[in-house]
This record gives structure tokens, sequence and C-alpha cells, in this order.
């Protein structure tokens, strides 16, 4: 039996040792993340991490 299509992602985002999670952000920081994401060439997940690891780095 084929695999449905969120079945293959499910198994990817387990392979790759990532989870999908949504959060309601302000507009502005929405803007700020995709201005960031768009400059540096960085994806906008990548720089959400690398800003989560600098917080903590920071505390």
């Amino acid at each position: 039996m084929a695999l449905s299509r969120a079945e293959i992602q499910k198994r990817s985002d387990k392979k790759r040792g990532v989870k999908p999670k949504g959060y309601k952000l302000s507009i502005e920081t929405i803007e700020m993340i995709a201005e960031l994401s768009k400059s540096t060439g960085k994806a906008q997940g990548a720089i959400i991490e690398e800003a989560i690891k600098l917080y903590k780095c920071s505390l």
C-alpha cells in the first residue's frame, strides 16, 4: 500500500529530527524574520533557531 503524503512527510521530519510547530507572532516580528531571511539567505526556521540559541546564551 502506498504511503499518504502526510505519512511521507511525517517520516521525513522524524528522520531529520524536526517537528512542525506553529506560533502566533506580531506582524512586525514576522516581517523582521522575513527580512532577515532574505538578507542572509537563511531559511526563516534557521533564523528563529539561531535567535533562540543566542537568547539562551544571554541568560
